[in-house]
């Protein structure tokens, strides 16, 4: 699991020790949510794994909420990092894909947390949305043509009156159709393999997830 610690170096023995309780704090919660799913993930069940009290838990994640806020930014910011070096090395489109793939298999709870159900109550704070607009920048950087490039169909040009996709991002609306369509693709081929769906076919995902992006 990607956690939020960083190196040791300038924190005092006092913050050292609070990173290391939130990090087993996390831990916890991601063998709780692998059970029985994040909406039963509780703070004073993980307390008494750890033989704490729920009140001197609560120094340390102030309620269930903070705690998902917590494990979403370390997904997230896990695989924007993953998505960045994939994209820095030179990666072509479908070997991307199939980078995002191997992240998501490698700990399907966590890709499930940010891209699956939506958690019943919960709103993400605004620095979860920046951090995903990491991972949208770089699919407009690999699915980039001319900044000039012209609408090629009817939803090309819907996009190019409705860019809240893309936000800020400099990217013609082509553009933006093609990176919304690798999304859509891996996101429709990882949700269909991880539920198990795929399995009867009796083939490999990755050669589907490979044909579907090399068909952009």
């Amino acid at each position: 699991m990607a956690t939020e610690s960083v190196t040791d170096a300038g924190r005092n023995p006092r913050e050292r020790y609070r990173a290391q309780v939130r990090d087993e704090v996390k831990r916890h919660a991601w063998e709780q949510i692998a059970t029985a799913g994040v909406s039963a993930l509780s703070l004073n069940a993980i307390a008494k794994e750890m033989g704490m009290s729920g009140p001197a838990l609560y120094r340390y994640f102030a309620g269930r909420d903070e705690l998902i806020t917590a494990l979403i930014r370390d997904a997230y910011r896990s695989l924007a990092d993953t998505v960045r070096a994939a994209h820095e090395a030179g990666t072509t489109v479908v070997a991307l894909a199939a980078v995002i793939r191997e992240w998501a298999l490698s700990d399907p709870q966590r890709y499930l947390l940010i891209y699956g159900t939506p958690v019943p109550g919960y709103h993400a704070p605004d620095d979860i949305t920046a951090i995903s607009d990491e991972i949208l920048a770089v699919l407009l950087e690999v699915c980039g043509g001319s900044p000039d490039e012209q609408p090629r169909s009817p939803f090309d040009v819907v996009l190019g009156l409705n860019r809240g996709w893309a936000g800020a991002l400099p990217a013609s609306s082509p553009t933006v159709h093609r990176a919304l369509s690798f999304w859509t693709r891996l996101q429709g081929v990882l949700s269909l393999e991880l539920a198990g769906h795929l399995t009867p076919l009796g083939f490999d995902p990755g050669l589907l997830l490979a044909e579907e992006v090399a068909d952009l």
